[in-house]
This record gives C-alpha cells, sequence and structure tokens, in this order.
C-alpha cells in the first residue's frame, strides 16, 4: 500500500448507534480532500474497537471489506487512552489524527487542521474555547464542568492550553512516534499527559477553532470525572520527578 499522508483513529466503545454515520462522513470527506489537489493525498482510517460487546467491530468489518482505506482494529478494553495508543501504533500516515467517534466536529472542519496546505504545528489540537469556535447545543452545565476540569488541568499539570480535552487532534509522524511511546494512561486525561509531553520535547502546539456540536450520549461520568482530575494529577507529578525528560526530543534521531 502506498505510504499514507494522513491517518485518521477513531478509538469506539459501544458505538453501534453512530459508527456507521460517523466513518461514512469521514469517508465522504476525505474522498474529496484528497482529490482536490494534483497530487493525492493517500489515507488510512482506523477504527479502533476497544472491546466492544455490541455491533460496533462487526459494522466497521463490513465496511472494510467495502472499503480497504477502512480498518478494524481489535483491541482488548483499555480505555480511551489504550485504545488511542494503540491505533496510532499501527497507522502509518505523515499525519495523523484523532477523531471521535461522536464526530461532534462536522468533518469538513478537518480542512482546518491542514490551513493553506502544511499544518502549522506538530501538534494541532481543535479547540472549543480560541477565538472563532462555535458551540451548539451544549448545556451550561457541560460547558461549566469542562471548564473547571480545564482550571485544575493548569493548576495541577499544564498552562497555556484553553481546551486540552476537545477529541480532535493531529499529530505530526514524529510527534506521534515519540509521545505515545511513553503515554501510559489509559483513561480521560491521557491527553493531558500527551500535552505535557510534547511541551516537555519541544514540540510546537497550538489551538484552532473548530465547531463542535454537543450530542447525548456522553461517556463521561461524575466518578469519571473525579478519576480524570486524579490522573492530572499523576501528570503534574511525574512532570514534577522528570518522567518525562526520558521522551526523545524534537530533532533527536537517537
Amino acid at each position: 500500500m502506498t505510504q499514507p499522508y494522513l491517518s485518521v483513529v477513531i478509538p469506539a466503545y459501544n458505538e453501534e448507534a453512530r459508527i456507521a454515520s460517523t466513518v461514512k462522513a469521514m469517508v465522504d470527506y476525505l474522498t474529496v480532500w484528497s482529490d482536490e489537489v494534483s497530487n493525492e493525498r493517500i489515507w488510512e482510517l482506523l477504527v479502533v474497537n476497544d472491546g466492544s460487546f455490541d455491533s460496533t467491530a462487526q459494522i466497521v468489518s463490513e465496511i472494510s471489506d467495502a472499503n480497504p482505506r477502512v480498518r478494524l482494529v481489535d483491541a482488548p478494553h483499555g480505555g480511551k487512552g489504550a485504545a488511542v495508543r494503540r491505533g496510532m501504533d499501527e497507522s502509518n500516515g505523515d499525519w495523523r489524527f484523532l477523531c471521535d467517534a461522536d464526530l461532534s466536529m462536522p468533518a469538513d472542519n478537518l480542512g482546518r487542521f491542514f490551513g493553506s496546505g502544511t499544518p502549522d504545528y506538530d501538534v494541532t489540537i481543535g479547540s472549543r474555547e480560541v477565538s472563532g469556535a462555535q458551540r451548539f447545543n451544549e448545556p451550561r452545565s457541560r460547558h461549566i464542568k469542562g471548564r473547571l476540569f480545564n482550571y485544575a488541568v493548569k493548576v495541577l499539570a499544564l498552562r497555556g492550553i484553553e481546551d486540552t480535552q476537545c477529541g480532535f487532534k493531529l499529530f505530526s509522524a514524529e510527534a506521534t512516534t515519540k509521545l505515545f511511546l511513553y503515554q501510559s494512561l489509559d483513561g480521560w486525561a491521557f491527553d493531558v499527559e500527551l500535552l505535557v509531553m510534547a511541551k516537555k520535547a519541544g514540540f510546537s502546539i497550538g489551538e484552532i477553532p473548530i465547531d463542535w456540536y454537543y450530542g447525548e450520549g456522553s461517556k463521561m461520568t461524575l466518578s469519571k470525572g473525579v478519576l480524570a482530575v486524579l490522573d492530572v494529577a499523576r501528570v503534574g507529578v511525574n512532570n514534577l520527578f522528570g518522567k518525562y525528560s526520558l521522551v526523545d526530543k524534537k530533532g533527536d534521531d537517537k
């Protein structure tokens, strides 16, 4: 298979109700996007089935049979962080895009991550908080919880980023290889760990505004939120004691 320019990684746990529509929307957009330039931008789409006990895997397998650019990666249930790590390890693109299974960001927003051509950053974060971003249908209580979590992130682990938890992020191949080698958190705070490591290793990080639509069916609960904050605190402690200094620096080929 020709080396892909872009790999899209979608972690999925019991997503039978929406995974087909999400994959279709991404495939439809990527098909047009890849044909917009004379040299076709080859892409692949990987759905990591995180030990689902519904028909998620079967649905994706059927899509893959019809479109070989779509791949099913089966994994034992380990949490979102573990699923993303597995997907990034299996991907081959020059650029690797993390995409939430609910596709709360419309597929055509993907083009914003590439700007006029090549991305401006090693790690680009889709943000719901920077100027130009738009939120739709989000309950005020949900927004407040998100801002409180971001405040905890800033106090405990990482300053300078307004939205660490948006599930749409783009990584260069180098950043992917070096960061995910050391990414250890399997839960919801894995994003924070990655960004702390990226900053430590000298990778450029940027936030870009996206359109984001709130949908029912969020898997985040109060107990998971508490565990996520504890994980953020763990990241802060790990950073304080130099654990993330082990990550290879940008441009270091050792």
